[in-house]
C-alpha cells in the first residue's frame, strides 16, 4: 500500500478506540478495550541505550494500574536493530530483566512505508518538538547530534526519532503529550497523573 494511502487511512480513524492492533501472539485487540483509561504507548527495543526505562515504566505501571492507567508496548527493529528477538524473545527478556507485566504487542514499524497506522496517526497528533537536551544521562545532545549527521532537517519532521518515544493518552482517547526518549520520566509520570484525576 502507498504511504499516501496509509496516511490517510490513518487520518480517518477519530481516535485511537478506532485501532485494532496486534497483541504478542498475533491476535486482534481492539483499542476500544482500553477506554475510559489513561494509555501510554510506547515503542520500545530490547538492546538500547534507553532499555533501562523498562525499568521506570514498570514501577509506574504498578504505582497507577489500580487507578485506571496502562501502557501498550509495542517493540520496534527500525533504530539500530536493537530488537532483533521474535515476540516471545522480547517478553521473555522483559519479563525476566525488567518484570514487566504490562501488554506488549507485536513488533512493528513506525516509520516508513510499512508503519503501523496506529504510530502514522500518532505522530500526525503530535509531532516532534525536541529532545530534552538536559536531560541527566547526557543523551539530549548526543541524539541531536547524531541524527543532524544523518538529517539535516530531522527536527521538522514528526517520524519516531529513536526507541522509547511514549504518547500520553487522556481517558477521552485523545492524544494529550508526546515525549522523546530523553524526557525525564519523573515529568512522564507527573503529566500521567494529572490525567488521572480527571473525572
Amino acid at each position: 500500500m502507498c504511504a499516501f494511502c496509509m496516511l490517510a487511512g490513518a487520518m480517518a480513524q477519530r481516535n485511537i478506540y478506532s485501532f485494532t492492533v496486534k497483541d504478542q501472539n498475533g491476535k486482534d485487540v481492539n483499542l476500544s478495550e482500553y477506554k475510559g483509561k489513561v494509555i501510554l504507548i510506547i515503542n520500545s527495543a530490547t538492546q538500547c541505550g534507553f532499555t533501562y526505562q523498562y525499568s521506570d515504566l514498570q514501577g509506574m505501571y504498578n504505582k497507577f494500574k489500580d487507578e485506571g492507567f496502562v501502557i501498550l508496548d509495542f517493540p520496534c527493529n527500525q533504530f539500530g536493530e536493537q530488537a532483533p528477538g521474535s515476540n516471545q524473545e522480547i517478553h521473555t527478556f522483559c519479563t525476566s530483566n525488567y518484570d514487566v507485566t504490562f501488554p506488549q504487542f507485536d513488533k512493528i514499524d513506525v516509520n516508513g512505508e510499512n508503519a503501523s497506522p496506529l504510530f502514522t496517526w500518532l505522530k500526525n497528533k503530535k509531532g516532534f518538538e525536541g529532545f530534552d537536551m538536559d536531560d541527566r544521562y547526557g543523551l539530549g545532545p548526543k541524539m541531536h547530534a547524531m541524527l543532524l549527521k544523518q538529517d539535516p532537517n530531522y527536527a521538522e519532521k514528526s517520524d519516531i526519532k529513536w526507541n522509547f518515544t511514549k504518547f500520553l493518552i487522556d481517558k477521552k482517547g485523545n492524544v494529550v503529550k508526546r515525549f522523546e526518549p530523553t524526557a525525564d520520566m519523573e515529568e512522564v509520570i507527573q503529566e500521567a497523573y494529572k490525567l488521572l484525576q480527571d473525572k
